[in-house]
Formats: structure tokens, sequence, C-alpha cells
């Protein structure tokens, strides 16, 4: 089997030169190619490409910008492999990454799998926060990739691998962004196609993004839901309205406060100081566990004020969602 690693690019020339350091480390001892899409950048990464040009089977195609999805689908389209794995420029690769997957596809086949992601320890104390945020069993983080008792596991792009046979039946990732991924886990079982987490496949997401770039991914996040639940009803679970609640029950709490009743703030206090203490501890530093709680909270707030618009404007109002939210749809 041939893997095919699809990597699509936008202005990070500095985060390819790490990623591709990394996968010429690995301990994998079959061949394999490296697709990079430059998706339009104009700081271009082909100088770090051809530094690798001896250590990899390296590929670097250009086009104009069109979104990570289609350049996902444009790599695909010229890689030769039979099985690609997908990965975001700003992940790196463990030595035994390619192994893992080659094991577990071994023992127990699927079309397409995901992995989890984790924190190096030369990460910044921010980008180990927000990784908290998004992986913890505390947050809605904890289903991206903590547990292997999800019935339909749905990967996500940074880490995602997906056979030819499933990329060419499904026509790869739509044009929405964010939520491309979801909605290609959908399609895909409506195909027949099983999805799985492979644990071991993790990579390190780096997620260099500030607080505001954070709250913004977020806020699209929680706008991409409510689209997807508009066009797989069937697959709408109550878990995604949880940071809407949160936030609608913070403000609650706030207004108790006035009557002198402050149990259910109480209880926000005790979940803030569970993240702490749990943050605190998986990363040694009490600074980190603080920022996570910053990390959380903007997690839930842009999510959660996204998800609310998005339900206002998708569900009740039945607006069409290129039309309510044309940001989160790339033009082919």
């Amino acid at each position: 089997m041939l893997f095919s690693l699809i990597i699509p690019v936008y202005n990070r020339p500095d985060e390819v030169d790490e990623l591709l350091e990394s996968l010429a480390q690995q301990d994998y001892t079959e061949n394999f190619e490296v697709v990079i899409i430059e998706d339009g950048s104009s700081l271009r990464c082909d100088e770090v490409v051809r530094k690798y040009a001896g250590k990899l089977h390296l590929a670097y195609c250009f086009k104009e910008n069109s979104g990570p999805g289609d350049s996902r689908n444009y790599g695909m389209r010229k890689a030769k492999g039979d099985y690609f794995i997908i990965f975001d420029s700003d992940c790196i690769i463990p030595p035994n990454y390619l192994t893992e997957v080659s094991k577990a596809l071994a023992a127990n086949y699927v079309d397409c799998f995901g992995g989890p992601d984790k924190a190096l320890d030369s990460f910044s104390d921010i980008q180990k926060a927000i990784n908290f945020a998004m992986t913890s069993f505390l947050t809605t983080g904890g289903i991206r990739g903590g547990s292997e008792k999800i019935d339909k596991f749905q990967p996500r792009s940074f880490n995602m691998g997906l056979s030819r046979k499933a990329f060419e039946a499904s026509n790869g990732f739509g044009n929405i962004h964010p939520g491309e991924d979801p909605d290609l886990s959908i399609r895909l079982w409506n195909l027949g196609f099983e999805t799985r987490l492979f644990s071991k496949a993790f990579v390190y997401h780096k997620r260099r993004i500030d607080w505001e770039k954070f709250t913004i991914q977020v806020n699209k996040f929680g706008k991409a839901r409510p689209i997807l639940n508009s066009w797989y009803p069937q697959y709408n679970k109550l878990t995604f309205f949880f940071p809407s609640v949160f936030m609608i029950g913070f403000a609650f709490a706030l207004v108790l406060l006035v009557f002198n009743f402050d149990l259910l703030l109480q209880l926000y206090f005790g979940y803030f100081l569970a993240l702490f203490l749990v943050s605190t501890y998986q990363n040694k530093s009490f600074k980190i566990g603080m920022l996570s709680i910053k990390a959380v909270w903007k997690q839930f707030y842009g999510y959660g004020t996204g998800f609310l618009e998005s339900f206002v404007k998708i569900i009740i109002l039945n607006q069409k969602p290129e039309e309510a939210f044309p940001e989160l749809f790339f033009k082919k």
C-alpha cells in the first residue's frame, strides 16, 4: 500500500519546514510520497520543499486560492498512492506515525480514519492551553479523539486517512469551511463506508493562533454545525447545543445573584476549578492551568454564540447557508 501524504498550505513556509523535517524522521520502512499543495500563497514554500528533495519523495503543486478542502481534493487527484493521509501544515508528526497507521490498517482495514492531537513541550503556554480546551474530556473537545467508544468517529482533517476508493466515491471534501470534515464523514457513512479512530496515530497540532483568531475559529465551528444539522438531521445530537446552553446558563446564574441565589454560579465556579486543576496537573504548570480557563471560556463563548446565530438563521428562519454565512463557503 502506497501512502500519499496530502498537505495544503497557505502562506506558512516555516510550518512546512517543521512538518517536512518530522516526516523525514519517520521510522516507516516502506515508500511514501508527500504532496504539498500551495493554495495561492503569496509566501510560497517551494524553496523549503526543495530543501527536502533528497530526504523525501515530494510533489509540489501551486494553484489559485480555493480553500483547504478543494486543495486537499486537488492533491488527492494528483497523488499516486492508493491511501491518502491528510495533515494540516501546522502539525508535527511523531516518528512512529506511519508505522502505527500501517499496523492499524493491517489489523482491521477501514476506508477512513482519524487520529488525536497532542501538544509538544516546546509549544507556547497559550498553544498548550488551547490544546487542552480542544481535546480535554472536560470540554466538548473530549469527543474529538480521546475516546474509542464513539459509535461513528468523525475524523478531523488535520489528521485523517482516506482510501482512494472512498475519495472517488465521495468526490472528497465539499466547499464549506470549517465543517468540511464532518460533512465528508457523514457522506461516507451514507455511501456505506466506515470511519474509525486510530488512537495511536496522533499528531502534534501546533495551532499557531492568538486568542482573537481562536475565538473567530471556534465561532465559525459553531456556525457550521446547524448547517450540517440541516443537511443531515439524522446525525443531530443534543451535545451540539452544550456550549450555547452553557453560556445561557452562566448569564442566568448572574441574574439569579440579584435574588441572592448563588448555587448555580457556585456550580460554574466548581467546573472552572476542575478545569484549572486538571490542566495544571496534565501540563505541570499553574500558568497553563489559568490560561486553560480562558481558552475554554473563549471556546464555549465563540462556539456557543456562533451556534445560536446559525440556529436562528438556518433552522428557524430557514435561510440558505451560502447567503446567511458566505464567509463559510469557498467558491469553486
